[in-house]
């Protein structure tokens, strides 16, 4: 039997209200010790008198839920004390639960291991509410709900289910020759095999979209010295991120910010001017501006009005680039950079900074907004998925129906790991439910 555990389930520190989560067997007794006997129906919240159990001394008055398993978050029998959020209030119910017997503090992530322990979530829905509390745009939140909901982990458990059902009809043809199967059951395998190869190949082929949308479009900044590159990033980011100031090379190093564009996320970087270096720190200073211009999703390249276009930061001008053309209060800014129009700037006064912050919005959607299928999110689902497209093929072209149905098993193992499920033991259901064999 699993101990039970607690632990305040919001952010620590002073606040309007705080919720302290209990799961485990001795859930209702641990209620029961803090707000009596008579606790509030399930799922109904209940006014109630905390009290110390040792002292008798009153805690709080709290709204106290009780979830009886397994209709609960984890599976098990939960509790919820929502509390007034004062420092005092939080410790005193903390240390009052922790002098209960069979009660100890849940370790990081306890609760939500328990829930995928206990078949309420699998791993990409686990994965999905992580990514849900750290969304900070919208476009990342509706992919983290989405995924938490269980679309992703439907995506893989569907495909992994044909993969049995395909690997049942082999192990048929291999295992009971004698019986009266339908012909060409394994023969019937085939075109399965294909379209699924042919679906996860469209999968991965989206531009690691997801993982994209989790981790920030990157921009970087890129021109010469003084040509207002650390003032774009300020009024981007509507504070002083950067240092300013009239003194070429002041920005030796990456200086990044993180903004939310049209709902996506973007890590926008500021990096040293292009120049000729004057020492060893602006040369290594250059490099990484380089590096990191060679590297990002998007480049702004930004020119000074007042002078001439300089010939470096032409030369990283491509299709992924947005040509700014800065300090247009002081001089004409011209229409275009060797063919690619420019957007006339002023980071001074502000001018043009709603339409480059469309722009930027544009090329994030371009990049991040998604078709309408679920998209994978982190590196160990393409590791996985790239592994089941190696057994798929090797299946296809197996010599021998024992080599295919071992290949086709490591496929659907591989396609197991990403929602935690591997066991492949149904196998044996499916091939009794298709075939009725042993009646």
């Amino acid at each position: 039997m699993s101990t039970t555990i607690f632990a305040l389930a919001t952010a620590p520190g002073r606040a309007g209200v705080a919720v302290v989560r209990v799961s485990g067997p001795e859930t209702a007794s641990a209620l029961k010790a803090l707000a009596g006997n008579d606790l509030p129906r399930p799922r109904f919240a209940g006014l109630r008198t905390l009290r110390d159990p040792c002292t008798g001394e009153a805690l709080d008055d709290a709204l106290v839920l009780w979830f009886p398993a397994p209709r609960s978050f984890t599976g098990e029998d939960v509790g919820e004390l929502h509390l007034h959020g004062g420092r005092a209030v939080v410790a005193g119910v903390i240390e009052a639960l922790g002098a209960l017997p069979g009660l100890r503090v849940a370790e990081p992530g306890e609760f939500t291991r328990r829930a995928f322990e206990n078949g309420k979530l699998d791993l990409t829905a686990a994965e999905g509410l992580a990514d849900l509390v750290d969304a900070e745009t919208s476009a990342q939140r509706r992919q983290a709900l989405r995924q938490m909901e269980g679309a992703l982990g439907r995506l893989y458990e569907g495909w992994r289910d044909r993969l049995t059902r395909s690997l049942a009809h082999i192990e048929a043809d291999i295992d009971f020759p004698d019986e009266d199967l339908p012909s060409g059951v394994a023969d019937a395998v085939r075109p399965v095999l294909e379209t699924l190869v042919t679906e996860i190949d469209a999968h991965l082929a989206d531009g690691r979209r997801g993982e994209r949308l989790r981790e920030g479009l990157h921009i970087a900044i890129v021109g010469a010295p003084n040509a207002g590159k650390s003032s774009l990033l300020n009024a981007l980011a509507r504070r002083d991120a950067a240092i300013v100031s009239a003194r070429a090379g002041t920005t030796r190093d990456v200086i990044e910010v993180h903004l939310d564009v049209g709902g996506f996320p973007v890590v926008l970087a500021d990096t040293a001017g292009l120049r000729e270096a004057g020492d060893e720190i602006e040369e290594e200073g250059i490099r990484r501006a380089l590096d990191r211009a060679a590297k990002a999703d998007v480049k702004i390249a930004v020119f000074d009005a007042t002078a001439p276009l300089d010939a470096a930061t032409r030369a990283l001008i491509d299709a992924d680039t947005v040509v700014v053309l800065n300090k247009t209060d002081l001089a004409p800014a011209v229409t275009d950079v060797d063919g690619k129009a420019a957007l006339p700037v002023s980071a001074r006064t502000g001018a043009g900074l709603h339409q480059l912050e469309e722009r930027l919005a544009a090329f994030s959607a371009d990049r991040l907004a998604g078709s309408g299928a679920p998209a994978l999110t982190r590196a160990r689902h393409r590791a996985a998925l790239e592994e089941c497209q190696g057994a798929l093929a090797r299946a296809l072209t197996a010599p021998l129906p024992e080599l295919a149905a071992e290949d086709v098993r490591l496929a659907s193992r591989a396609l197991g790991r990403i929602t935690g499920r591997v066991d492949v033991e149904d196998l044996l259901d499916v091939i009794f439910r298709d075939f009725c064999i042993g009646k």
